[in-house]
């Protein structure tokens, strides 16, 4: 009996632990054709660039992008059509600090940064995307800064 129990547990664990790594659905091969990624620096925070070449957007959209800690959406550049972009703010809001509560009124609260699910290096990023109607990741590298 105690092996019956062993072995259900063994594979309800197992169940559990492949459901979680299959969630990512992390893909090999990249939804569309991307050029070479790179980021900015803004005045608020920094902007991540992704050159896609063809895309097939009646089947892949293109949602948001996970980058140095933190999850933005995508979109399409205004100006070049081609260019998908993330806008990521770091700025802080000014804050009124005073003895007088009715003065610290007009404060806003923190943003609060979800942690990601995934472990990256500095200069990569992952991109969120649909395909065929499921959500799926892939990821960009060497992702360079420029001025």
């Amino acid at each position: 009996m105690k092996y019956i129990y062993l072995l259900f547990s063994a594979v309800i664990i197992t169940a559990l632990f492949s459901n979680c790594a299959g969630n990512k659905n992390l893909q090999e091969k990249a939804p569309a054709k991307i050029g070479k990624a790179y980021m900015q620096n803004t005045q608020n925070g920094f902007e991540l660039y992704i050159p896609v070449k063809a895309i097939q957007s009646e089947r892949v959209s293109l949602d948001n992008v996970y980058f140095r800690g933190r999850k933005a959406a995508l979109q399409i550049h205004p100006q070049h059509p081609g260019m998908y972009y993330a806008q990521f703010e770091t700025a802080k809001d000014d804050m009124i600090m005073s003895s007088d509560p009715k003065e610290e009124y007009g404060n806003k609260a923190p943003a609060k940064i979800e942690k990601i699910p995934f472990e990256l290096n500095k200069d990569e990023a992952i991109i969120e995307f649909t395909q065929d109607g499921k959500m799926k990741y892939y990821k960009i590298e060497d992702i360079t800064e420029r001025q």
